[in-house]
């Protein structure tokens, strides 16, 4: 996690969880995350079919130009991002891990902005697959946001943030190749 509010937002939900796989809704008091709240937004999981912008903080609608209560997360991406997106919710609320990432936004006319994302899973009167609490922040902010929304987002990287206690499914070592003082890392764009 590289932006503070990832670390402060992370930080607060791994003191309410404790022991248990993920905190109850109700403890999330607003007031204790407050210098960070503009980022943050609840996902509600509990109709089939897509997750739902519950709450979105105001910085985050800022960002998009437009209030996101009540629309479609994944409609945030564009393409095949809008099924990644599902297939990591899924992942949150199954494996009861967080997932923190780096995305790229897009403006209409072609501008930029790096953005981190972090969601983590929380229980609704004791269900799971009910809730997710998440962050999207801004690396940087440019001299353009408020002006021009954001139309669409795109995954940059990921990475699973495994409960305490609980060993990560071992992966293949990656294939590295040198370049003078350059390091290749297979992946990328096919």
């Amino acid at each position: 996690m590289r932006h503070p509010t990832s670390r402060v937002l992370f930080a607060y939900w791994d003191g309410l969880r404790g022991a248990r796989s993920a905190p109850e809704r109700g403890e999330i008091e607003p007031g204790a995350i407050r210098h960070v709240l503009a980022d943050t937004f609840i996902l509600d999981l509990d109709e089939p079919g897509e997750p739902m912008l519950r709450l979105a903080g105001t910085r985050l609608c800022g960002l998009f130009g437009r209030e996101l209560k009540g629309e479609g997360f994944a409609d945030l991406w564009t393409g095949g991002g809008r099924d990644e997106i599902g297939r990591l919710i899924a992942a949150v609320q199954d494996d009861a891990a967080g997932i923190v990432g780096g995305l790229v936004g897009h403006t209409a006319d072609g501008d930029r902005i790096t953005l981190e994302i972090l969601l983590l899973p929380l229980r609704h009167h004791g269900r799971t697959h009910s809730r997710v609490l998440g962050a999207i922040s801004p690396g940087a902010i440019p001299a353009w946001m408020g002006l021009k929304p954001v139309v669409s987002l795109e995954t940059i990287s990921l990475r699973i943030i495994w409960p305490v206690g609980e060993v990560a499914p071992a992966a293949p070592p990656p294939t590295i190749e040198r370049r003078g003082r350059l390091v290749v890392h297979q992946g990328g764009r096919a």
